[in-house]
């Protein structure tokens, strides 16, 4: 049993190999908060130390989402400088912290928005029949930047532009997300994170470095073009966003349901 700190819950099993971290804020949709970019920055980079961990599932606690992006709650503190932005949901995945140990998702329910910060610096994804993915930025007057560059690296262009582009109006159905890429295997609801977590102990058990080895490769193939339009998204975000009072209104006046699921 690892250790179990506010937002993030880490569970180590040393006889496979295999740790399960677990996003822990289920009351939130497990958003992201400014405390837990710090608890999960902090297990990647205790992960590349730790060579008792040779592989890791990364879940949601709860069973109505994987992870909701960044919590309407939080305020980031911006630098007054126009040249500097601060996006702390940069930080929060494993390669930006240099973990080459091979990362698993396992998804339940919905994965949105800054979700895809994670999901995009995961190896491969598992998902069960209730997982849903889609992202709200520009029903709210955002700008859906890296999220976009993210999932353009691993799906179809004209997939992900109408997953971004058609906002909260529509959500791409585990079997989707099946049939254009983005998801590996769909299991029967609840079965994803035992799905995940077999694999891994799979990948677990051969030798570390050959392992790690294929992650950097994997990776190296997409780091430069991703590099290259994540330079961009700051412009881009700056140029396109709404004011902040703007997207706080039309997310208020938000409507539950009416969306199609695909």
């Amino acid at each position: 049993m690892g250790p179990v700190v506010n937002t993030v819950r880490v569970d180590v099993d040393k006889d496979t190999g295999v740790a399960v971290v677990t996003l822990d804020r289920p009351a939130r949709l497990n958003a992201v908060d400014l405390e837990m970019v710090r608890e999960l920055t902090a297990v990647w980079r205790e992960f590349r130390v730790d060579d008792a961990v040779r592989a890791v599932v990364l879940t949601g606690g709860g069973e109505r989402a994987f992870c909701t992006g960044i919590d309407r709650d939080v305020v980031v503190p911006q630098p007054s400088s126009p040249y500097m932005q601060d996006d702390p949901l940069l930080r929060l995945g494993p390669k930006a912290n240099d973990l080459w140990k091979p990362v698993v998702a396992a998804v339940r329910g919905m994965a949105c928005g800054g979700a895809f910060y994670l999901l995009g610096e995961c190896d491969f994804v598992i998902a069960d029949a209730s997982a849903v993915f889609f992202d709200p930025h520009t029903s709210y007057g955002m700008v859906s930047a890296y999220e976009s560059m993210l999932l353009a690296a691993r799906m179809p262009y004209g997939e992900v532009a109408r997953m971004m582009l058609m906002g909260t109006a529509e959500r791409v159905s585990a079997r989707r997300a099946h049939e254009v890429g983005l998801v590996s295997e769909v299991t029967e609801e609840g079965g994803a994170l035992a799905a995940a977590v077999r694999c891994a102990g799979v990948i677990a058990g051969y030798p570390a470095q050959g392992v790690q080895g294929t992650v950097r490769a994997l990776w190296a193939a997409r780091e430069a073009a991703l590099a290259h339009a994540f330079a961009q998204a700051p412009h881009l975000i700056a140029l396109g966003n709404l004011p902040a009072e703007r997207q706080a209104e039309l997310f208020a006046g938000r409507r539950t349901g009416g969306f199609r699921v695909r």
